[in-house]
């Protein structure tokens, strides 16, 4: 078991165009002779420099990639459903997708006629930037366009990985209550963008949008946030002003 995230050493990675093999190299203690060895930096750095390298790709092709990060069930694959339909001929658009298996939101996304990569990590539980560099490798996607890299749904092993995004939005929906940001401090902390999901749920759950965004704001009062329904469309007009605000601004003086 990976001590760094608990990722299981012996997980595979299968990323449907183009096949990959991941041999995860996390951090790992040792005890030798009651002496304990830690070796989390090097591995940790290992992914910062491939981020690195993907993002050097992402600017030098004008490419405004998200890394889309939430719990399970939060909504992210309707949330790019609904953009990529709503918004489709206004932005060019590609979607890396992250799960442990199935190809089942890469389907949903492909229904939308947007180029898309399924990844699966196995038994892993998070995306890293070794994938993200073979999948970019495989798809090449447009220049001057959005790339979308919806993350395995997980709020805490994600938040250590740098992937070469230049946003990192996290998305909550109001069933998961609004003590989330208190509890998952550091995907908060380093994401630009907090999406409340589901808000037409609201009068059937026991959910203060107001504490939630103070939460928030404790964590990171730099943090941008937007409340939308996917459901009643309530809200999505904001955050597509907020992705074309972000796309203007990638753009080449």
């Amino acid at each position: 078991m990976c001590a760094t995230c608990g990722c299981d050493a012996d997980g595979n990675v299968t990323m449907h165009e183009p096949g990959h093999q991941h041999q995860p190299t996390h951090e790992h203690t040792y005890e030798l002779h009651k002496k304990v060895v830690h070796v989390e930096k090097d591995i940790l750095q290992e992914n910062d420099l491939l981020a690195q390298r993907n993002r050097g790709y992402f600017d030098a092709k004008n490419i405004l990639a998200l890394n889309l990060v939430s719990s399970p069930g939060s909504g992210k694959t309707s949330l790019l459903e609904r953009t990529l339909t709503d918004l489709k001929g206004q932005l060019e658009f590609a979607v890396i997708e992250g799960d442990q298996q199935t190809t089942n939101d890469a389907d949903r996304i492909h229904a939308t006629g947007t180029k898309v990569v399924q990844i699966n990590t196995g038994k892993g539980c998070h995306l890293d930037a070794h994938m993200v560099l073979h999948a970019v490798q495989g798809m090449k996607p447009k220049a001057d366009s959005v790339l979308f890299i919806e993350n395995v749904g997980n709020l805490v092993c994600p938040a250590m990985f740098d992937l070469g995004e230049k946003e990192r939005v996290v998305i909550i929906s109001v069933t998961e209550g609004d003590d989330k940001p208190l509890k998952y401090p550091d995907m908060f902390h380093s994401s630009t963008l907090c999406i409340i999901n589901k808000t037409d749920l609201l009068p059937y759950v026991p959910f203060d949008m107001e504490k939630v965004k103070a939460n928030a704001k404790k964590i990171n009062h730099r943090l941008e946030i937007i409340e939308l329904s996917c459901t009643s469309g309530q809200g999505l007009q904001q955050w597509y002003d907020w992705l074309k605000e972000k796309v203007l601004a990638a753009e080449p003086a």
